[in-house]
């Protein structure tokens, strides 16, 4: 059954594309070296925007997203408008939320996210959530049309309308203006590694795009499940995106078993599977060193070589 699911996941990551488009917003009490509000955009991962309350200026981060402002002059102004709006919002959450809670002082942080996804087959996807010191306290499910621990039946309306409608026209805009860019389909580099023989296994999957990626394990073969950690996918400068999975065995199971790092995403026609070999990358690493330190003696030695026969050639002149 394992195995099934994760053909029709395989399939799905493959074959379908899923654009995204979510916003987070943070606010901060005073005291520490942190813009107090701060907003932030993103579309399939990527940051194209970024506000905080120390410049008090909406910054376009990427070159496509300028187009809106080409053909709706004034956009980013009346962006940088709204923000300084929910900034005093945001400033005022802070201090209702730190009463409600019986805090007189310290830091705390008022966050919120929202974002709608949208894939080639038309299904859409919605979520709203709020957090406070870390902690969600307001959920929204799209799908389900309610909020958890909220009681305001209109204000979820609202938000549910928003995201099914407004936020997936803005999110269909924005995919058309960068196309070119959020479209297209970079392969993973991947490298399995450990540290030392007492140390987890590590698959490292970097440079891809888009962001949807899949890393398993396999055991001799077959599926392995157990002692998998899988990290979040991380942004890279670039645009690309990274993500590891960690393997977690004893010296004995690694020594005796053969571990492969299965990995599937949309610009392979098939998936890369990398074996694992014990000491391999410490191999690689100790190899690599060894290289750099000999060309560097061979470098010196010639140095020298040369330094000897310009001083010789200066003695015999004289």
């Amino acid at each position: 059954m394992k195995s099934l699911v994760f053909l029709v996941l395989s399939l799905q990551l493959s074959s379908a594309a899923t654009h995204s488009l979510q916003y987070f917003y943070t606010a901060v009490t005073p005291g520490i070296n942190f813009p107090e509000f701060t907003v932030v955009g993103q579309v399939d991962g990527g940051q194209f925007m970024y506000y905080d309350s120390k410049e008090k200026n909406t910054v376009a981060k990427t070159d496509w997203i300028q187009k809106v402002d080409d053909e709706d002059p004034g956009y980013w102004d009346r962006d940088t408008q709204i923000s300084q709006g929910h900034q005093e919002t945001f400033k005022v959450g802070v201090q209702t939320l730190m009463q409600r809670f019986n805090q007189t002082k310290g830091i705390h942080t008022f966050q919120y996210m929202y974002g709608c996804e949208l894939d080639d087959d038309s299904t859409k996807r919605g979520y709203n959530q709020y957090g406070y010191d870390g902690e969600d306290f307001l959920v929204m499910d799209l799908n389900a049309g309610t909020y958890v621990k909220w009681d305001r039946t209109g204000d979820a309306s609202y938000s549910k309308n928003y995201l099914e409608t407004t936020c997936i026209e803005w999110l269909q805009k924005y995919v058309g203006y960068g196309k070119s860019v959020l479209e297209r389909k970079v392969r993973p580099e991947v490298s399995v590694f450990q540290k030392d023989s007492s140390s987890p296994v590590v698959c490292h999957a970097t440079g891809f795009f888009p962001k949807a990626v899949m890393i398993s394990w396999q055991k001799n073969g077959e599926d392995l499940n157990e002692a998998v950690e899988l990290r979040e996918t991380l942004p890279n400068q670039d645009g690309s995106f990274q993500k590891r999975s960690i393997l977690t065995l004893t010296p004995e199971e690694l020594k005796n078993n053969k571990y492969t790092c299965v990995v599937h995403h949309s610009s392979l026609e098939k998936e890369l599977v990398i074996k694992f070999e014990p000491d391999g990358g410490m191999g690689v690493i100790i190899g690599a060193v060894v290289a750099v330190l000999l060309l560097v003696l061979v470098a010196v030695g010639v140095g020298v070589v040369v330094w000897k026969k310009k001083k010789s050639g200066k003695k015999s002149e004289s």
